[in-house]
């Protein structure tokens, strides 16, 4: 018992069609939306644009590693021409570099206030606007901000590069040989 030439069937079809002609006809927005829709699924099913790809930046040299004081960190703010587009920040008195996270401590990023700097307080108080000038010894934080800093030591350290150390007023810089570049913080106050 097919189906096929029941007439009963086919002016059920004629009327749900002439149906949805009639509620899309009977007003502007539902023919603006009927083409918009339309338009959309053609763009999604017919879409031949491909996204131009996009060559990754090729990976700095690793630097050289070195302690500073804060006013040599300055140099490391991605935008002078000493640093070559390097962008240090200094986090509990270690130096990172920085550089593969330009989107956020380059110029016109969230934490570029924090390029070249010692960026333990801001990070401890969560402002990008307090950053000193000066050597901060941090002596003034409360134990839970001390405890912030340390974390974010730990996942700066997980994430970039370790460069060296912030030295303090009247401290001797440590010496890094070129073997020695991938030492670490602990290895490099073992040899002092």
């Amino acid at each position: 018992m097919g189906l096929e030439g029941d007439p009963e069937l086919e002016s059920t079809e004629e009327s749900i069609v002439k149906w949805i002609w009639e509620e899309i006809s009977s007003s502007w927005l539902n023919i603006t939306l009927t083409f918009a829709i339309v338009y959309l699924i053609y763009q999604i099913l017919f879409s031949s644009r491909e996204p131009a790809p996009v060559e990754p930046e090729k990976p700095m040299p690793p630097m050289k590693k070195q302690d500073m004081m804060l006013s040599e960190l300055k140099v490391w703010d991605g935008e002078s021409e000493q640093c070559s587009g390097r962008i240090c920040v200094a986090v509990n008195g270690k130096i990172f570099d920085v550089t593969r996270g330009r989107k956020f401590y380059g110029a016109g990023g969230p934490y570029s206030g924090f390029a070249g700097r010692d960026a333990s307080r801001g990070l401890a108080t969560f402002s990008v606007d307090v950053v000193p000038e000066d050597y901060d010894d941090l002596s003034d934080l409360k134990p839970s901000e001390l405890e912030q800093v340390k974390e974010w030591e730990l996942q700066f350290s997980e994430k970039y590069e370790y460069v060296g150390r912030v030295l303090k007023p009247g401290e001797t810089r440590g010496s890094y040989s070129d073997d020695e570049s991938d030492i670490s913080e602990l290895d490099h106050e073992k040899k002092e």
